[in-house]
């Protein structure tokens, strides 16, 4: 699992849109300290520049608790300020006693987070056929309705009705639609589905 240091010297371009993972399995008998600790980071981050948004996705890894938290930032250099900044390094310091494998991150673009393993990170990530169905589900109700609803707008001046214009619009819409908004979304609602075994077992 490449760590923060290893995806800052990349240094890929700005406005790439990342996601930023971080995996903590609490020690038992921590779950409440560390709740407390998390909404507190939360809320930090959440005030960050260049900060778009944060899941929390709560499981279970070998009988102890486990968090996903996922950051969306705009930019690499948004996400590794947040990681570099002494508030952060300071908060995981007063984590670190309550973790029983110590601050887990994961950097991702972050269409490549959609149908990434969450809990476990072992998994292997779903079939392509099921990550085809899924984002089929997403994507094919906004090419029918972002079209109908972007129409009488287009109509209200020369150039919105331009062709490459109107596409544009349109085309931005959808993406950011799916990417912000429902993509995630799916993907949580069918975590279940998405990470069932077809293959048959052994008898």
């Amino acid at each position: 699992m490449p760590d923060a240091n290893h995806a800052a010297a990349a240094k890929p371009g700005f406005d790439e849109i990342v996601t930023l993972i971080i995996k903590h399995r609490v020690k038992a008998g921590f779950e409440v300290p560390y709740e407390a600790w998390l909404r507190n980071i939360v809320t930090i981050a959440g005030q960050q520049e260049g900060h778009l948004g944060v899941d929390v996705m709560r499981g279970k890894n070998a009988g102890l608790d486990m968090y996903t938290c996922v950051l969306r930032f705009c930019s690499t250099e948004s996400m590794q300020h947040w990681l570099d900044s002494p508030q952060r390094l300071e908060l995981v310091n007063q984590a670190t006693p309550m973790l029983a494998d110590g601050d887990q991150t994961e950097v991702n673009p972050v269409n490549e987070f959609w149908f990434s393993p969450t809990v476990d990170a072992a998994s292997p990530p779903p079939p392509r056929w099921k990550q085809a169905v899924v984002t089929l589900l997403v994507i094919l109700p906004h090419t029918l309705l972002v079209p109908m609803l972007w129409g009488p707008l287009l109509k209200l001046h020369p150039i919105l009705s331009n062709y490459v214009v109107a596409t544009f619009l349109i085309t931005v819409t959808i993406v950011v639609s799916v990417v912000y908004l429902f993509m995630p979304r799916a993907t949580r609602l069918f975590a279940p589905w998405l990470s069932h075994s077809t293959t048959p077992k052994e008898t």
